[in-house]
């Protein structure tokens, strides 16, 4: 039987994207699983014998089909999917009911939100087992295992640019230039996951004295605001699947092989691509939630999550990277996008601490 699913009941938190993926209108892409075995790490050490285990989850998680169905037989546990909207609100509900957990696992909690989780204590110690396979530079916390990673990324509209005989831009700055006025499109970060990473990146290029500055020279230069990914991706922007006329536009790493694998007819080449410059690095993150009464069932799920099978089975079904060093990339990912080379960074506590500051101070500039 395929995995169970609840809807998960209405939360306080303001609705914001998830984090990390392209949501694409798509179906998904089906591939069988080599069966695997899963075995416990610390500190779950006691057997609970079969259990359902009720995974906390954003809506854009997906795997393919047997995927979690074959956990299940290898166990003898069945897994009961709880959606609950994007990363942010379904933070906000774990809070809400940590003192009655409504999840045993969480999965999809990000960088941006993940200080807050751990302030709030929602996770407990687990080590996976297969953590030293996991890129050491993805690891954040001991309560918390690193299952995939994404890199938010300017994306341009390659025929575009061309025929208004222009280079990609090569640095934030170039956006402020004259020759790039009105060509581009971003998500606000009080409502969007994607536009909350593009202004991470801003500023750790130029800092507390400088990003405001940056923002107020990129109002000057026409910039447009579009409240979550869809609209800025499907509405605003010129290439691939999108309907706009702006050429370049903030989105993922993983959106030119997207734009190849779902194209109807399928291109030989990606339409779009990627600057490396101001790229902000993604990471999505599995816990065992504290007060769980199945702690062992729970680890075997992230076990689970972390093996080859499940990390080789990301990135077609959610369009972000795998955790683990050792799983293979889709030929698609490998010819068709960038893995940035130095994307920018923060720790979750230094975001946590600055992120409703920021925000703040954004919309003022962008609305004085």
């Amino acid at each position: 039987m395929p995995a169970k699913e609840v809807i998960s009941p209405p939360s306080r938190a303001p609705p914001l994207e998830t984090g990390v993926r392209m949501r694409l209108k798509v179906p998904l892409a089906m591939a069988g699983l080599a069966l695997v075995a899963a075995a416990c790490g610390s500190p779950a050490t006691t057997e609970e014998g079969p259990q359902t285990i009720r995974l906390l989850t954003h809506d854009s998680f997906a795997v393919s089909e047997g995927t979690l169905e074959a956990f299940e037989a290898s166990t003898g546990n069945t897994v009961e999917i709880i959606r609950a909207g994007d990363a942010g609100t379904m933070l906000n509900q774990a809070i809400l009911t940590k003192d009655n957990p409504i999840a045993d696992v969480i999965f999809g909690i990000d960088n941006t939100f993940l200080g807050r989780a751990l302030d709030e204590n929602i996770f407990q110690p687990y080590t996976a087992e297969g953590a030293d396979t996991l890129a050491d530079d993805l690891q954040a916390d001991e309560t918390v295992t690193p299952v995939d990673f994404g890199d938010v990324c300017l994306n341009y509209d390659k025929a575009a640019l061309g025929a208004l005989g222009l280079s990609p831009p090569e640095s934030l700055s170039d956006l402020t230039s004259p020759a790039y006025a009105g060509l581009l499109v971003v998500e606000d970060p009080g409502t969007s996951s994607p536009g909350l990473a593009f202004l991470l990146a801003t500023i750790d290029e130029f800092g507390e004295a400088g990003w405001e500055q940056y923002w107020a020279d990129l109002k000057a230069n026409d910039v447009l605001i579009s409240t979550d990914w869809e609209a800025a991706y499907y509405g605003e922007f010129s290439g691939g699947a999108g309907q706009g006329d702006r050429p370049i536009v903030v989105s993922y790493a993983s959106s030119p092989p997207a734009e190849v694998i779902f194209g109807d007819p399928r291109p030989l080449v990606a339409p779009t691509a990627v600057v490396e410059a101001g790229c902000f690095r993604q990471i999505e993150y599995a816990g065992i939630v504290t007060g769980t009464t199945i702690p062992y069932a729970a680890g075997q799920l992230i076990d689970f999550m972390v093996g080859i099978e499940f990390q080789e089975d990301i990135p077609l079904n959610m369009f972000v990277f795998p955790a683990n060093t050792n799983a293979s990339l889709p030929q698609e990912f490998v010819d068709f996008t960038t893995i940035p080379a130095a994307p920018a960074t923060m720790t979750a506590a230094a975001i946590d601490q600055g992120r409703d500051r920021w925000i703040r101070a954004w919309t003022e500039v962008m609305t004085g």
